[in-house]
């Protein structure tokens, strides 16, 4: 089995997005998304495709898990840029919780930016984003979505 084998089926996602990062913000954007996810290589790669039906974009992710280090590889794609996202956040799950960093830029700023997959039961999830821009000594969560998985 895979790490990633909890997510495979079909789950309502309840989006939160800062409408502003880097600014302090706590206002926030919520909208509807459907995502669906497959695991393959017999749970060491992973697939979804979330919709965003309020929204004019969709997204994909693929994740594949380096047999040596034991480290996953997350790779994005948004159907507006249609290009595969560049670096691969990277991580592993301890506990039961999925951490996951890259160094990347936002806005024209260097940022760190880290994953986290957590509250997972065989019904529900979180994914959570955050940047750091200061070295990791502090960090702002700026995307969190709670799946629930649909009947």
């Amino acid at each position: 089995m895979g790490d990633f084998d909890f997510y495979v089926g079909t789950w309502q996602v309840t989006n939160r997005r800062l409408r502003e990062r880097h600014v302090g913000s706590d206002d926030w954007d919520e909208f509807p998304g459907i995502s669906v996810a497959h695991t393959f290589f017999d749970g060491a790669g992973s697939f979804d495709e979330i919709r965003f039906p309020t929204r004019d974009f969709a997204g994909a992710t693929v994740r594949i898990r380096d047999a040596e280090t034991d480290l996953w590889s997350i790779y994005w794609m948004n159907s507006q840029r249609g290009v595969l996202e560049q670096p691969p956040m990277v991580g592993r799950f301890v506990d039961g919780v999925g951490t996951f960093y890259a160094d990347d830029s936002d806005e024209g700023r260097p940022i760190r930016c880290r994953f986290i997959w957590s509250r997972i039961t065989p019904t529900s999830c979180r994914w959570e984003q955050a940047f750091s821009t200061d070295g990791e000594q502090t960090w702002e969560t700026n995307w969190i979505m709670d799946s629930v998985r649909t009947a």
